[in-house]
């Protein structure tokens, strides 16, 4: 009762907590806006009024777009550290973002008109990148260390022949180093209708597989014995991974750290909750924390913008050598 009453609390306090951060988000920025202003502007579209124009082309998507990337991510991150057993994967860590960007810079190069393909180069990039690394760790070993590892090599691999596409492109250079720092600056309610179809049945296939995926934390010998296919189930979490993070590279380039910092805080709120309530705390956390770090990138140098790549990032290195000093601590 206890630990319903606990699960209950923290998603009536995070869903408070994303609201207000919603609310927050869509009044400031580099024109200010009151409170009374956004819910006028919501209740009632005018064309004429400034302040209408600024909420529905600016920061409406924006705030949803932030919002949608962060749940992507943050879910990305939940299922990448469960398929590989290592608390320190991360889809920009080992390497799942750097095989989307190599995809969506090579759709670029290849169809740069096809706009509704990106999404299905980004998965595609994002998936084949999850596979590889998987398959070259356990080669080598299998141990947790050697995901990361692997990741670092694939990704140093991938960012070289995204230079080599810059160099050969230079118009594919100018579209690339945007996307590359991450951001939703500029992003249309159009380019997240399919992203957001993505990321809900994501969400539904992780919430229904989240039993058998909790049975992977014990080991594949044991998940084995408990009738569980561990290699079948390995690479449906890991596709289910890939379309996530991919679904947020997408229209929100290349966004760090987040896939990687947001599962902990999920497990510190609920430790041994297992996925199924692991899955809602992730996407309320990732949603939360991704706005906020698009708003601070608002206010902080206005009427100049920074990317929420960049604020993502100065808040993600830190934690992930916090994360590495723990596991050395253990050793």
């Amino acid at each position: 009762m206890c630990k319903k009453n606990c699960f209950g609390r923290y998603m009536a306090v995070l869903c408070a907590a994303m609201l207000a951060s919603v609310i927050i988000a869509l009044c400031l920025g580099s024109t200010p806006l009151t409170l009374g202003q956004v819910l006028q502007g919501l209740v009632r579209i005018d064309p004429t009024s400034v302040e209408s124009s600024i909420l529905w082309v600016v920061r409406l998507p924006q705030v949803a777009g932030s919002a949608l990337a962060g749940c992507a991510l943050g879910i990305s991150g939940l299922l990448l550290q469960t398929a590989t057993g290592n608390p320190l994967a991360g889809p920009n860590v080992i390497g799942v973002n750097a095989g989307a960007g190599f995809a969506m810079a090579l759709g670029m190069w290849l169809a740069p008109m096809a706009y509704g393909l990106q999404p299905l180069f980004c998965i595609a990039g994002a998936f084949l990148t999850a596979l590889v690394i998987v398959f070259v760790s356990n080669r080598v070993g299998g141990s947790r260390v050697t995901v990361v590892l692997a990741g670092v090599a694939v990704s140093a691999l991938l960012n070289a022949a995204i230079s080599a596409l810059k160099l050969l492109n230079s118009d594919l250079a100018l579209s690339y180093n945007a996307f590359s720092v991450g951001g939703v600056a500029g992003v249309q309610f159009a380019s997240l209708a399919l992203p957001a179809v993505l990321t809900l049945a994501v969400v539904i296939a992780a919430s229904v597989l989240s039993p058998r995926l909790d049975l992977l934390c014990l080991g594949d010998s044991l998940a084995g014995a408990l009738g569980v296919r561990v290699w079948p189930l390995r690479i449906v979490a890991l596709l289910l991974a890939s379309i996530a993070a991919a679904a947020a590279v997408s229209f929100a380039g290349l966004l760090g750290f987040v896939g990687l910092m947001v599962p902990h805080m999920a497990r510190t709120l609920e430790a041994g909750g297992g996925l199924r309530r692991q899955i809602p705390l992730c996407a309320l956390l990732g949603s939360t924390l991704t706005v906020l770090a698009d708003l601070l990138g608002r206010v902080l140098f206005a009427p100049s913008q920074l990317p929420a790549g960049i604020i993502t990032a100065v808040l993600g290195a830190p934690f992930f050598f916090v994360l590495l000093l723990q596991r050395r601590s253990r050793l």
